[in-house]
């Protein structure tokens, strides 16, 4: 899988497109707090048979170079420098968690840039318990996150490979993260977003519950609502083909650019 420089930095990501066609638009995944692309795969593998997809690890994370950042503003930039390198029109942008919030950002930022986006697992405003927080700053990893993340039905083999995902991220990354979650707040902005969103919000979310999800599509003014029942935070990798069917569907309705422009501009 490629790599782009910026700024003397290489960052790592998934890129995959039709084979024998012209790709219907792009859309770019950002991962969560503690993530990489590897989160997105279902996705990316069911929607690049149609679609010209992108995954990027972000700073500090996966095999990107560079820090993790306490500010979710940071982030923002980041992936305004990615698309810029490598996307050359107005495109999808799918967030899930902290995602989600760095979407939420770069949409009130830069609207002209996109189609649409996508906000899975996320919301408006994202506090964090003091107590994990705390277990972060003492450079351990908090037990607890799996069973938070995850629903009550979550296969074992599921919750066991996020285990040694967790185990294998340093504390550090996850302080810097749910730091700049903590400090995110767009609630007073969200009625300023004119961009067209899709909510995905789960009914057993205990991270960011659905109440989260349904502010959004309150407060946005050209959202929909999606919930996803049986499920937890981590829906994209609890209930793939559903959560594949419904970004498809939305992009189906908002894809109106024919001869997407594909930039690689790799060093």
């Amino acid at each position: 899988m490629p790599f782009i420089t910026l700024e003397g930095l290489n960052y790592h990501y998934f890129a995959g497109m039709p084979k024998n066609k012209e790709p219907r638009q792009t859309i770019l995944f950002i991962h969560g707090a503690g993530g990489s692309h590897c989160h997105w795969l279902y996705q990316l593998n069911g929607l690049k048979e149609d679609y010209l997809v992108l995954a990027v690890d972000l700073p500090g994370h996966g095999q990107s170079q560079g820090k993790a950042s306490d500010a979710i503003a940071a982030y923002r930039q980041f992936v305004y420098a990615f698309a810029e390198r490598l996307i050359g029109h107005p495109f999808f942008l799918a967030g899930h968690s902290m995602g989600g919030a760095i979407t939420l950002d770069f949409a009130r930022c830069y609207p002209e840039k996109l189609a649409g986006m996508v906000l899975i697992g996320t919301g408006a405003r994202l506090r964090v318990l003091p107590a994990l927080l705390e277990t972060f700053q003492r450079g351990e990893h908090y037990a607890e996150l799996i069973q938070l993340a995850y629903g009550k039905n979550a296969p074992p083999a599921l919750l066991e490979a996020a285990r040694r995902e967790m185990e294998s991220v340093p504390p550090s990354v996850y302080l810097a993260d749910f730091t700049a979650c903590n400090g995110f707040d767009l609630m007073g902005v969200l009625p300023f977003i004119d961009v067209p969103a899709l909510v995905i919000a789960a009914d057993q979310d205990l991270l960011t519950p659905l109440k989260y999800g349904q502010y959004l599509k309150q407060k946005l003014p050209r959202a929909e609502l999606e919930i996803i029942h049986g499920t937890g935070h981590m829906i994209m990798l609890e209930r793939p083909g559903k959560i594949n069917a419904i970004i498809k569907r939305f992009l189906e309705e908002h894809s109106t650019i024919t001869g997407n422009h594909w930039v690689n501009q790799d060093e």
